[in-house]
């Protein structure tokens, strides 16, 4: 029988036939380097991400929406370049979401903010 050894550090295993590392901190130390956003771009991307998420959910909504202007969500920090999708009505209104949570531009700077159930 061939000897396992720890994919992290590389130290014989001992123990279970299924074992992979020789430890938790070795265990952490391999997951943490696999997942470890390679380029700063995507971890940019994702922080963008969140923080429009944090503005939009900072808005209290009554019955799943409520209205707001351009200004307020610009001094919050909202970036209206970072969005996860969009949906378009029947009626050709085009919602701009950031995960479940969208704003809807209205006239006169104003947006409705709404909440996907």
């Amino acid at each position: 029988m061939s000897e396992k050894s720890c994919l992290e550090c590389g130290d014989v295993l001992i123990g279970r036939v299924d074992k992979k590392y020789c430890s938790d901190h070795c265990r952490n130390a391999y997951n943490n380097r696999l997942n470890k956003d390679s380029k700063n771009l995507v971890r940019n991307i994702n922080n963008r991400l969140r923080k429009n998420y944090r503005v939009l959910n900072s808005f209290p909504l009554k019955e799943g929406k409520t209205r707001t202007t351009k200004m307020r969500l610009m001094d919050k920090g909202f970036d209206f370049e970072y969005i996860t999708n969009l949906y378009t009505t029947k009626k050709g209104s085009t919602y701009y979401f950031v995960y479940d949570l969208g704003y809807l531009p209205l006239d006169n700077d104003y947006y409705m903010i709404v909440k996907r159930e």
